[in-house]
């Protein structure tokens, strides 16, 4: 009995005040796999903001891919392309987290097969479109403005209609980009019965 009484007090000392090498070795073990955790998230996140991982899965690449190959975004005579992620995909970091959260519902889309065909594609096309000019317009069309800095456009080498449009609306701050710019990048759904179209 009082062998064990000793063990145990023995056991009890060493668990109450663990040796410096022990504190050491756990410190510098947490520090390289914070290191290993935290290169391969921001891996895998930088991963999934490409075009390649955009268009991984038929159902963008066989619509909204194809329509955007035809659009200035993709060619144009400066060279400039703004590709899916550019577009979708916030720059700085707290707002990409959380574009890339909300995304995790796409996931389940393509999961479920919600929009597996062209035609079921078709089907939600407006949905899908109106819930992501909403967003836009919530955020003032930042991705938008991650290459159009309203502060540097000249107005005066616009046409009348843009220059008109850019010098009151959006100077004044009543309208937003994608007020004015739907279907700048992919085919507009049937908009029927919308006011303005």
């Amino acid at each position: 009995m009082d062998e064990q009484k000793s063990l145990l007090k023995r056991l009890w000392h060493v668990f109450r005040s663990p040796s410096k090498v022990a504190v050491g070795l756990v410190l510098v073990f947490g520090f390289f796999g914070g290191v290993i955790f935290w290169g391969g998230f921001n891996t895998a996140l930088e991963v999934t903001n490409t075009e390649s991982f955009c268009i991984g899965c038929h159902e963008m690449q066989e619509n909204v891919y194809l329509e955007y190959r035809d659009t200035i975004h993709y060619a144009n005579r400066s060279g400039v392309r703004a590709s899916c992620p550019d577009c979708h995909v916030p720059h700085e970091w707290t707002h990409k987290i959380v574009r890339k959260i909300a995304a995790s519902k796409e996931v389940w889309g393509k999961l479920t097969g919600i929009i597996d065909t062209r035609e079921k594609f078709e089907g939600h096309r407006r949905h899908m479109a109106e819930r992501e000019w909403q967003r836009m317009k919530e955020t003032d069309s930042r991705e938008c403005r991650n290459c159009h800095n309203f502060d540097y456009m000249d107005i005066s080498l616009q046409g009348k209609r843009s220059a008109q449009a850019h010098s009151s609306s959006l100077a004044s701050g009543e309208k937003t980009c994608i007020d004015c710019h739907k279907g700048i990048a992919h085919q507009l759904p049937d908009m029927a019965g919308v006011e303005g179209f």
